[in-house]
């Protein structure tokens, strides 16, 4: 009898404790807005390339300033793979482009824009369906441009891309994988197909070495951001698309459409904190910034909370 009464008092207890395990665990679940969203913590994963470090570090600064809320940033990610976890209520919001929401991320092309509506409204309204927006314009138009070593653009008289159409045979392109990948319209193959340009040879490279082996001759043509600081130190002419393959690349916060619900208790205020981005930048801003962190070896951190103090947006 006594060890009946004894099994059943155990048994008690470990009903106990899974109970209490149950309770922690959904206390836990209950905190979370989302996937790994907690409730007062907005999770961002980091950029690849020097802009969106800063964006992302601008908006830690501001948001932890101006509300109750916290913001993780989280170890770098491939953007594509960054908007997934967005959508699925992983994060919170990245730093993007609008020419990026449309031809990578929503797969659409430019000739999708309705005729009199602009790029930045129409991907707006499509990204709605995933979730999310671009929330007001940063001032800075990222696009993708063709670059070449100064010499070469001397000696061949280069100034539009079209241009490289007689020479891109004697020429080898290098850019970073991501510009070679078929997740969206503005890539390399639509890009060589839609100017005739049939270069010698083509590699891939790390964009962290892309600059350096435009400079030591491995590569005489690739791709560059407008905003690069490293367009500045390098030896490189910037060739203009004078067919306008590229669409417009507006930087813009990405944010989950129910974020501002979520943090309602911490941050009522968080569209408006966020926003105060809006328009803060231009294309050469932006140049002196990621300058700053490429090329003179500044901390992202530094950088970010420089330039917001001098806008008198943070104290």
């Amino acid at each position: 009898m006594k060890k009946v009464v004894k099994m059943r008092n155990v048994k008690k207890a470990l009903i106990c404790l899974l109970a209490a395990v149950i309770m922690v665990a959904a206390g836990a679940c209950g905190s979370q807005g989302g996937g790994d969203a907690v409730e007062d913590t907005i999770i961002i994963y980091d950029g690849q390339f020097s802009e969106m470090w800063i964006i992302h570090h601008m908006v830690k600064l501001l948001v932890e300033e101006h509300t109750d809320a916290k913001v993780e940033i989280r170890d770098e990610m491939y953007p594509p793979n960054s908007f997934n976890e967005i959508v699925r209520g992983n994060a919170d919001l990245m730093n993007s482009y609008d020419g990026t929401l449309l031809t990578t991320f929503l797969h659409l092309d430019p000739s999708d824009v309705p005729e009199g509506v602009s790029l930045f409204d129409f991907v707006n309204e499509q990204a709605e369906g995933r979730g999310v927006m671009l929330l007001d314009k940063l001032g800075t138009n990222n696009t993708y441009i063709m670059a070449v070593p100064m010499h070469i653009a001397e000696q061949h008289n280069l100034r539009t891309t079209s241009d490289l159409i007689p020479i891109a045979h004697e020429l080898t392109f290098g850019a970073e994988h991501d510009f070679f990948t078929e997740e969206g319209s503005a890539k390399f193959n639509p890009f060589v197909e839609f100017y005739g340009l049939n270069f010698g040879d083509v590699r891939q490279i790390e964009i962290a070495l892309k600059y350096a082996a435009i400079d030591n001759g491995s590569i005489q043509a690739t791709v560059a951001y407008a905003t690069d600081g490293r367009n500045r130190e390098s030896n490189i002419k910037l060739l203009e698309d004078d067919l306008k393959f590229f669409p417009e690349y507006n930087g813009a916060v990405l944010v989950r459409i129910d974020l501002f619900e979520r943090l309602h208790q911490v941050a009522p205020n968080l569209k408006e904190v966020l926003n105060m981005l809006g328009g803060i930048f231009t294309d050469e801003s932006m140049v002196e910034l990621t300058y700053a962190v490429d090329i003179q070896g500044r901390s992202v951190e530094e950088v970010s909370a420089e330039y917001l103090r001098n806008l008198g947006l943070i104290s």
